[in-house]
């Protein structure tokens, strides 16, 4: 039996999706760690665990080993420690090092969690994204606008998504921003050049550092255009034709951000954008399944499971490749 650790802090529907792949794997005893107790999961899912534990923080690497310490008694030792809330991706490897188990590990976890640093890394090895900078203070904010012009887009560095992203279109409003933000030594803020263009996702499976499949999206409209205007309807398009020509450019950026960036198994959620003159921009990346509704939009386009899909890759490090058979989409 192949012993595995999900740390999952809440019981949410998209998070149990995964959980329940997992739990589904044959030959797999698993425990699920969480900051809520047994009563919040459905009792399908409670009669298929091994084991059970709650904690507090599981943020906090040292609770969080503790957690996974405790599970691994109960299940007779651990092969496999796995969660896919992007805040938790660095903590699980820290305790994946500490514990000896395979899984990648913090420096690339880092990597792909710290915005800014991720930046620096694709930037020095070639991969095209916006210009950016770590303030700390408004007189390094406003260097930076003079440098690149606006609008400049701002974020923590550690964020997720589109959230707590700002875009801002001159320096009135940087000022106002990045006082909002508090700033200062150890608590910068991320600034980067607000590129332009159709925006886009590659979702990739890797097997032990090599990209084995992909899945291609588009965004109508992006993101933050729809942050910024609550009545718009965001749509995601994942069309059938991904392996068509005008893809090949983003296919080879791709493997080779992954590269640079160090990834394991698993699956990963990239986002690029495609600017006006055709050259390519990425955005960033993140080494968890994508969030919204894109792993079900996957599953329709493919006719498969793609909550299983990731569950056999940082599990048992294999994927059977499916065939693209339709187009999906959803508002």
């Amino acid at each position: 039996m192949t012993k595995v650790v999900f740390a999952a802090p809440f019981a949410m529907e998209a998070t149990l999706r995964f959980v329940n792949a997992v739990a589904g794997l044959p030959g797999v005893r698993m425990g699920l760690l969480t900051q809520e107790g047994p009563e919040r999961l459905p009792a399908g899912l409670r009669a298929r665990l091994a084991a059970h534990w709650k904690t507090s923080d599981l943020l906090d690497p040292d609770t969080l080993e503790k957690g996974v310490r405790a599970l691994a008694a109960q299940l007779g030792g651990l092969d496999c420690l796995v969660g896919t809330l992007e805040q938790l991706q660095v903590p699980l490897a820290e305790v994946r090092q500490r514990l000896g188990i395979r899984g990648m590990g913090v420096e690339a976890a880092e990597r792909f969690r710290d915005k800014a640093l991720m930046k620096e890394v694709l930037r020095a090895g070639g991969v095209p994204c916006a210009r950016h900078q770590l303030a700390g203070s408004v007189d390094e904010a406003a260097a930076f606008a003079r440098e690149v012009g606006f609008p400049l887009v701002l974020k923590p560095p550690a964020g997720a998504g589109a959230k707590a992203t700002l875009r801002v279109e001159n320096g009135v409003e940087l000022d106002k921003t990045v006082r909002e933000f508090r700033p200062g030594r150890g608590r910068e803020v991320l600034i980067e050049e607000f590129v332009q263009g159709e925006e886009h996702s590659f979702d990739t499976v890797s097997l032990r550092g090599r990209p084995v499949w992909h899945s291609l999206s588009h965004y109508e409209p992006s993101p933050l255009e729809v942050l910024e205007n609550p009545w718009i309807q965001w749509c995601v398009i994942v069309p059938r034709e991904v392996d068509a020509p005008r893809y090949d450019d983003i296919r080879k950026v791709a493997v080779r951000t992954l590269d640079l960036l160090g990834m394991d198994s698993g699956v990963t959620h990239l986002e690029w954008f495609r600017r006006p003159d055709g050259s390519l921009a990425v955005s960033e990346v993140a080494a968890r399944p994508p969030g919204a509704q894109f792993c079900s939009l996957i599953s329709y386009a493919n006719d498969f499971d793609f909550y299983r899909a990731w569950a056999q890759a940082v599990v048992y490090e294999t994927f059977d490749e499916p065939e693209r058979r339709f187009a999906a989409g959803a508002a």
